[in-house]
């Protein structure tokens, strides 16, 4: 949780002074998004309030940025409570396995979508 909020302000004053934003090399030679293209436009939507505009830039960021904020009130709500922490434990490498295809999967179909809206980066 401690992790999620420094990344957060430390975004955010990088922002705030005005320092230049990130630049992606694969763009720069390609012309072409990359995986993660979007992501600081996704944030800044993201938590301006406008979930609609984040999601169109990046889907895949849009919920990782749903799951961070989930996770820090599970955390923030085990902490008060004191209520014990859940584990999540693979039971074999079949579990394993499919959760990797399952990743693999997201980051493709993220990149498909990006690709076909490349105009917009």
């Amino acid at each position: 949780m401690s992790a999620s909020l420094v990344s957060l302000a430390l975004a955010a004053t990088w922002l705030a002074i005005g320092l230049p934003w990130p630049r992606c090399a694969f763009h720069e030679l390609t012309q072409l998004p990359c995986v993660t293209c979007g992501m600081t436009r996704c944030g800044i939507q993201f938590f301006q309030g406008h979930f609609l505009a984040a999601f169109k830039w990046n889907p895949l960021i849009f919920t990782a940025l749903c799951g961070v904020i989930a996770f820090d009130v599970y955390a923030i709500a085990t902490l008060v409570t004191r209520a014990p922490r859940l584990r999540i434990s693979f039971l074999n490498d079949r579990s394993k396995r499919i959760l990797r295809v399952l990743v693999i999967s997201a980051l493709a179909l993220n990149w498909i979508y990006l690709l076909l809206q490349w105009r917009n980066f």
